[in-house]
């Protein structure tokens, strides 16, 4: 099977480009040196290594270091030319017809600290701001071609659900499971890399993990962890056979052109012990009842705080989202390019939700002994409320065999 990669239309960077010059004027800001891979990828249509310079008023100039040739047939900008240091970016943009920026924006995020003063070095006579939140709170609301990649992700990842259906048997370890599942992602275009914006934070696909080390706590900012392979790791599948009567959860981003969806569904061979099928009973009627709240306009600091009372009301206070100190403060999360964008459904977010936003709603039991039951979903914000792109159903998957 031969896939076709999709490629940014222009008028998609054309008006991302202008929404953040309006965003630079606004700020005071003279221009932006754009050199994160997310970002770059959002504002030139490719990853290609260099510098994109976006001025507050013209045209952006992208500054390509390895390889100008593959810029060029992926990207839709019309100012493209090669360049082999950062040291050479003042003189090539002058030498284009730009003036020097006065103030420069910068990813202060996650810039490395040594880039940052080697930028500072080269923009001696530049004030340099942090230009990321402006970056990020754009990039929270999708466009109609964003959305229908994600749809896109969303129904990819829906097939592996069903997948793990076919596949999950007695005796099968969460890596062979894994193995499976990732061989039969890539088959339908999944793109392998799956980003994360939060430093020191690397997923691979995402989490199998099953029965009561599933609710082994771990460094991610993920309310799952398991052991994995190996310390290094320290997450996601291992070599434990799944057995019947215990949970398996099948938690996995799906990535596709440069964008996710983000899907966990709970599977077990046979039935479930009757707390645990209550407990996951009581994740979906958390879902259920923040999916009427969230409407345009509303605080996701509230929406957290909603979700935790009533999970404290059913009896879940103690295993809300990890079962042991320190839980992790969010029960949803936005997603694009990366899988941790805005807006968080998380403690103090004053963020209100807009339409077009794309959010992963996950509330999980984790108990301890036990295991991990719960539901994540892909929900697109639109005026009327969510509309959930990921739907392979949502309550526990028995298998019989």
């Amino acid at each position: 099977m031969k896939f076709q990669p999709k490629i940014t239309p222009v008028t998609e960077l054309e008006n991302r480009i202008k929404g953040f010059q309006d965003r630079l004027s606004r700020q005071g800001i003279e221009g932006a040196l754009i050199i994160q891979r997310a970002d770059l990828f959002y504002y030139s249509g490719t990853t290609q290594s260099g510098w994109l310079y976006i001025p507050a008023d013209g045209r952006p100039l992208f500054m390509v270091f390895k390889d100008i040739n593959r810029a060029g047939n992926e990207s839709g900008l019309d100012r493209i030319i090669p360049l082999l240091s950062p040291k050479k970016i003042p003189a090539a943009l002058e030498e284009q017809g730009y003036r020097l920026p006065g103030v420069l924006g910068l990813e202060l995020d996650v810039l490395p600290a040594a880039q940052f003063l080697m930028f500072k070095e080269i923009f001696g006579g530049s004030e340099i701001r942090d230009i990321s939140l402006q970056v990020r709170l754009q990039r929270a609301v999708k466009s109609e071609f964003e959305i229908n990649c994600i749809r896109r992700a969303s129904a990819l990842a829906d097939q592996v659900a069903r997948k793990a259906a076919e596949v999950i048997c007695e005796g099968i370890t969460e890596i062979e499971l894994a193995s499976e599942l990732e061989a039969h992602a890539r088959i339908l275009g999944h793109q392998g890399l799956v980003s994360m914006r939060l430093w020191n934070n690397d997923l691979f696909y995402g989490h199998i993990l099953s029965g009561a080390g599933a609710a082994l706590p771990g460094a991610i900012s993920s309310p799952t962890s398991g052991a994995g392979l190996n310390p290094f790791v320290g997450q996601g599948a291992g070599f434990v056979p799944i057995q019947s009567g215990e949970p398996v959860l099948v938690d996995y981003v799906f990535a596709l052109d440069g964008y996710l969806s983000d899907h966990a569904r709970i599977f077990s061979l046979g039935r479930l012990s009757p707390d645990l099928e209550q407990a996951h009973s009581d994740m979906l009627s958390i879902q259920e009842a923040v999916m009427k709240k969230a409407l345009p306009g509303s605080l996701t600091g509230d929406l957290y705080e909603y979700m935790v009372q009533t999970a404290t009301d059913l009896g879940h206070g103690d295993t809300f989202m990890g079962g042991a100190e320190p839980r992790i403060r969010f029960a949803g999360h936005g997603l694009g390019i990366e899988l941790d964008e805005f807006p968080f459904i998380a403690q103090g977010q004053s963020l209100t939700l807009e339409p077009g936003m794309v959010i992963a709603l996950e509330p999980k039991a984790v108990i301890p002994g036990k295991g991990v039951v719960g539901i994540e979903n892909t929900f697109l914000v639109k005026e009327e409320g969510l509309e959930s792109l990921t739907r392979f159903p949502d309550r526990i998957c028995e298998i019989d065999r």
